[in-house]
């Protein structure tokens, strides 16, 4: 998935930069456990050079937030008892193809911004950034202290083999994701891959965190173990719509469609909790849902649902497009798109956008 998973990169139109909003405010609404997660380890021995991770940063508004809300905490923190404030060591880490050129030209004023909110005082972060998957090793043992990840874990290292098994591949017919149509065997798949992943992805983490350094993730998820939940499948159901009409208008053909699935899963609380638990390296201190309007994405114009399908048909794409145009090519892209929001605007259903947040410490 490397080399096919990445956001529109730039600041065009059809960028993530200009149609992340929903992953902008779902950060935004994580932040009272994010900061009481800073604000806990602040109450730890600091070390001399706090080293900090954001993992699947991409690129656009929400890029510095987190590193700018850990460092500033502890900064305010540590200044009116006269301590000293630590260095600051943060690592941005994206796949390969994530617009890291766009995320170092606005480092610069990012740094000025930082230094006239907090006073000339705040010293240089030193910034690096780390392309690779998170579902790899990344950094050195025991070198962070915290780490921090916002709308990524939701995507999978791989669509679930048994979907690509050349010999015999489970077919997901007419979808992209699962549904409610979906056999059970799929579902299975999918839940399957999200937990093996998961747990790699604690594992390579215990690694790299200090004993008693944060973790604070925050991603898309289900408030039930059904998997086929209108909540986790409906906008995916536009979209497998859209990508059916384009077959019938012989745009696509049915054999890829059929071998198209999207490396993604919504998981539930009890799920992420018993992961947690059986590998063993952390303890699970705070789980809550974020949940955003339907219509948020459109301002929570309420009844505008034509300009609320417009806008999430430039957010979807902004996310999925290279993985799309990988497999189907760039001229339906247009047509797709239009279609899904044709398809999403005629409908009448709405449900909330979900995602949990879960803040974690390193055993000792």
């Amino acid at each position: 998935m490397e080399e096919v998973l990445c956001v529109k990169g730039g600041s065009g139109e059809q960028s993530y930069a200009n149609n992340s909003k929903l992953q902008t405010t779902c950060l935004y609404r994580s932040m009272p456990v994010f900061k009481q997660a800073v604000l806990d380890f602040c109450c730890t021995n600091l070390p001399q050079t706090v080293t900090i991770a954001d993992l699947g940063c991409s690129s656009g508004p929400n890029t510095f937030y987190a590193v700018s809300e850990i460092t500033s905490i502890i900064y305010k923190r540590c200044c009116p008892v006269g301590r000293a404030a630590p260095e600051f060591r943060v690592f941005l880490n994206d796949l390969p193809r994530n617009d890291f050129n766009t995320i170092f030209q606005s480092l610069p004023a990012f740094q000025e911004k930082l230094q006239e909110e907090n006073g000339p005082q705040f010293g240089t972060l030193y910034v690096a950034g780390v392309p690779g998957s998170f579902y790899g090793r990344l950094f050195p043992s025991k070198t962070l202290h915290f780490a921090h990840s916002s709308s990524s874990l939701h995507w999978l290292s791989r669509v679930p083999p048994e979907l690509v098994d050349n010999a015999n591949p489970l077919i997901n017919k007419w979808k992209i994701f699962i549904s409610e149509t979906s056999p059970r065997a799929v579902i299975n798949s999918y839940m399957t891959q999200f937990r093996k992943d998961f747990s790699l992805f604690l594992k390579l983490r215990s690694e790299e965190i200090a004993p008693e350094g944060r973790m604070v993730l925050t991603f898309r998820g289900g408030r039930t173990a059904d998997a086929t939940s209108i909540e986790s499948c409906l906008l995916w159901d536009y979209l497998g719509q859209a990508f059916q009409d384009l077959v019938a208008e012989g745009l696509v053909e049915e054999e890829r469609l059929d071998t198209y699935n999207t490396p993604y899963y919504e998981p539930y609380p009890e799920e992420i909790q018993a992961e947690v638990e059986k590998e063993g390296s952390f303890t699970l201190d705070r789980l809550e849902f974020v949940p955003l309007p339907w219509d948020f994405i459109n301002g929570g114009i309420n009844y505008d649902r034509a300009a609320t399908a417009t806008q999430m048909a430039k957010a979807i794409r902004a996310v999925n497009e290279s993985m799309i145009r990988s497999h189907f090519g760039a001229d339906i892209m247009d047509h797709l798109f239009h279609r899904f929001s044709e398809i999403m605007a005629a409908d009448t259903k709405e449900v909330e956008h979900v995602s949990l947040v879960i803040s974690l410490i390193r055993n000792a």
